[in-house]
C-alpha cells in the first residue's frame, strides 16, 4: 500500500504540472534546460564561468536530466523530453529515499512518515517536483535517517545537498549541535566543501565560487515572502505595485519602506538562526538526548530560513518535508502538530501557486488572504518548533559526566 501510494502520488503530482495554470514547470524548461545545454554545448557554465544564483552542484542534476532526455527528443521534442526526464529523475531519487525510510520491516512511525510524505506531495502539487529543491528532499531524508548509525556519511551527504540548495546545511548544523559525533561530522562537512571548491578551481572558477551568496544581496522583496505580506495588502488598496524583475526572474513588491525591510531581513535571519542554535547548544550542553533535541532544532532552523527570507518561492515548502519526516520517525507523538501544520501549508501554498497566482499578481483580495494565512501559519510553525525546543528535557547527570570528560 505504501509503495502504491508513493507511485500514485508521484504520477498525479507530475501530471498536475501539465494541466495547472501559471506554468508550474516553467523553471525546468525555461531555465534549467538552457543552462544544461549551454554547459554541454561548450557555452557558458553557470557557477564556473559566470556567477550563478545556485550553489554549483545544482547544475549536476540538470546535466543528468539533459543526458536522460536526449533519446526522448525525437518523440517529445526538446522541452517535453526534458520535462519527462526531470520527473523521472526526481521520482527515482524519491524512491531511493522512500526505500530507506520504509525499509523491509516497517515500523509504525516510519509508515506514518511515509504516508505524510505522499500526502504532502499531493497537497503541494507540481512545485514539489518541478524545481531543483525537489532533488534535495530525498538527500535530506536519507542523510537525516543515517545520522544515528552513519553520522559521518550523513553529514557528507547533506553537505552535498547544501551545495545543491543551501537549506540542507541547516540539518547538518542541527546535527552538529545535537549529536555526540559533532567533530567527525564537522570534519566530514568541511572535507566535502573543500573537495567541491578544489574541483571548481580546477574547472576555472574563482570569484564565482561563492557567487550564489553575493547574487542574493541585490534581490528585492519577493511577493510571496512573509515580510512582503503587509505590502501586499497595500497593493490591494492600490498603494503598492507588483513588478517583475527580469534580472532575478521573479515578481517583487514595490512600495515605500520596502527597501528598508529588505535590508533588515538578512541580518534578521542571522540573528534568528543564531538564537535557535544557541538555544539548541545550551540544551545539548545540559545533556539533552539527540532524539529529543535534533527534530525540533532542525525544523526550527529550516523554518527560520524561510520566514526571514526576502525570497518566498513556493518550493521552499519542500524544505519542511524532511525535518517533519525525521521527527515523525524519531519522536512521532510530538511531531503530530508540526506535521499537521506542514500539510496545511502545502495546501495553502498550492492555492497560491500555481492555482491562484494570476489573481495574486493582480493583487486580488482572495489570493492575498490565502497567502497571508500561509505566511502567518509559517510563523506559527516557527513558534511551535522553538516551543518544542525549549521543552526538550535535559539530563544534568549526563551533562556533568560530559563536562568532566572534557576537563580530563
Amino acid at each position: 500500500m505504501l509503495w502504491g501510494a508513493f507511485l500514485l502520488a508521484h504520477v498525479l503530482t507530475v501530471s498536475m504540472g501539465w494541466v495547472y495554470p501559471s506554468q508550474p514547470m516553467g523553471d525546468v524548461v525555461l531555465v534549467y534546460e538552457p543552462w544544461a545545454s549551454s554547459a554541454l554545448g561548450g557555452g557558458a557554465i553557470v557557477g564556473v564561468t559566470e556567477t550563478w544564483v545556485y550553489p554549483q552542484l545544482a547544475l549536476v542534476p540538470m546535466l543528468i536530466t539533459k543526458l536522460l532526455a536526449t533519446p526522448l527528443v525525437p518523440l517529445l521534442g526538446v522541452s517535453g523530453a526534458y520535462l519527462v526526464a526531470w520527473a523521472v529523475l526526481v521520482t527515482v531519487l524519491d524512491a531511493i529515499a522512500f526505500a530507506v525510510l520504509v525499509g523491509h520491516a516497517t515500523s509504525r512511525p516510519r509508515r506514518i512518515a511515509a504516508w505524510f510524505w505522499c500526502a504532502a506531495l499531493l497537497l503541494l502539487g507540481p512545485i514539489a517536483i518541478y524545481r531543483i529543491d525537489a532533488v534535495t528532499v530525498p538527500i535530506a531524508v536519507i542523510g537525516g535517517l543515517w545520522f544515528a548509525s552513519r553520522p559521518v556519511v550523513a553529514a557528507a551527504l547533506l553537505t552535498v545537498g547544501a551545495w545543491i540548495k543551501i537549506w540542507p546545511g541547516a540539518l547538518v548544523l542541527a546535527a552538529i549541535v545535537a549529536a555526540k559525533a559533532r567533530i567527525r561530522m564537522l570534519l566530514a562537512a568541511a572535507a566535502v566543501t573543500a573537495g567541491v571548491i578544489v574541483v571548481l578551481v580546477l574547472l576555472g572558477a574563482d570569484t564565482e565560487i561563492f557567487g550564489f551568496l553575493t547574487e542574493q544581496t541585490g534581490r528585492g522583496l519577493q511577493i510571496e515572502a512573509a515580510a512582503a505580506t503587509p505590502f501586499l495588502w497595500l497593493a490591494v488598496a492600490g498603494a503598492a505595485r507588483i513588478e517583475y524583475s527580469f534580472e532575478i526572474l521573479t515578481f517583487q513588491i514595490s512600495a515605500p519602506g520596502v527597501d528598508g525591510v529588505t535590508a533588515l531581513l538578512t541580518p534578521l535571519m542571522v540573528v534568528v538562526v543564531g538564537l535557535v542554535v544557541v538555544l539548541g547548544a545550551f540544551k545539548a550542553w545540559q545533556g539533552a538526548s539527540f532524539p529529543r533535541l535534533f527534530p525540533p532544532l532542525a525544523l526550527s532552523l529550516v523554518v527560520a530560513l524561510i520566514v526571514t527570507n526576502k525570497v518566498g518561492s513556493p518550493q521552499f515548502q519542500t524544505w519542511l518535508l524532511a525535518p517533519v519526516i525525521l521527527w515523525l520517525v524519531i519522536d512521532g507523538l510530538r511531531a503530530r502538530v508540526p506535521a499537521t501544520i506542514v500539510l496545511t501549508l502545502c495546501a495553502l501554498t498550492c492555492l497560491v501557486y500555481p492555482l491562484g497566482y494570476d489573481a495574486l499578481l493582480r493583487a486580488e483580495l482572495l489570493p492575498v488572504l490565502v497567502l497571508t494565512l500561509r505566511n502567518v501559519l509559517l510563523l506559527v510553525l516557527l513558534v511551535v518548533g522553538i516551543r518544542a525546543l525549549v521543552r526538550v528535557p535535559v539530563d544534568h547527570h549526563r551533562s556533568k559526566n560530559h563536562r568532566s570528560k572534557i576537563k580530563e
